[in-house]
């Protein structure tokens, strides 16, 4: 019988080595971003914390497979939603975006008051018209508002 290996030490990449004593598992080891083969490869089970807009959603579904496959067309139709909305910006509106998207966690309300926050932002920047800029969020759909904050990493 051969000896196991602890899977939680091997990193998702064979080419990455991970630090001393930081593998998965270790809540601060952050995955490295899948390559394009690798977005449709099957990772097995893992946890999930249901917070309640999960939880909403697999209401009344009474195994897992029914709330994997819910999951997995949610996510799915989500990103084809990212594919086909957004908003054409210049760096200058990207950048005073990402300032006031930078506080982290962007609730539904606060991704609907972006343009409102761009009104009262103090940041400035060379080619920022703040006006135009919130007037283009006013006039974009809460698809588009999400799909920016999405790209912008937030």
């Amino acid at each position: 019988m051969g000896s196991r290996t602890d899977m939680s030490q091997i990193p998702d990449d064979a080419a990455l080595i991970p630090e001393p004593d930081r593998g998965r598992g270790d809540p601060s080891w952050i995955a490295p971003a899948l390559t394009t083969t690798e977005k449709a490869r099957i990772v097995g089970k893992t946890s999930v914390f249901f917070g309640p807009p999960l939880a909403i959603l697999a209401d009344g579904q009474k195994n897992t497979l029914e709330i994997s496959g819910k999951l997995n067309r949610t996510a799915e139709r989500y990103l084809e939603i990212l594919k086909h909305h957004g908003l054409e910006l210049s760096d200058p509106e990207r950048r005073c975006l990402a300032h006031i998207c930078h506080i982290g966690f962007m609730s539904p309300l606060e991704i609907c008051e972006l343009s409102f926050e761009v009104s009262m932002t103090r940041f400035e920047c060379e080619g920022l018209d703040k006006n135009a800029l919130a007037v283009k969020l006013e006039q974009a759909s809460f698809a588009d508002l999400v799909a920016i904050v999405e790209s912008l990493g937030f």
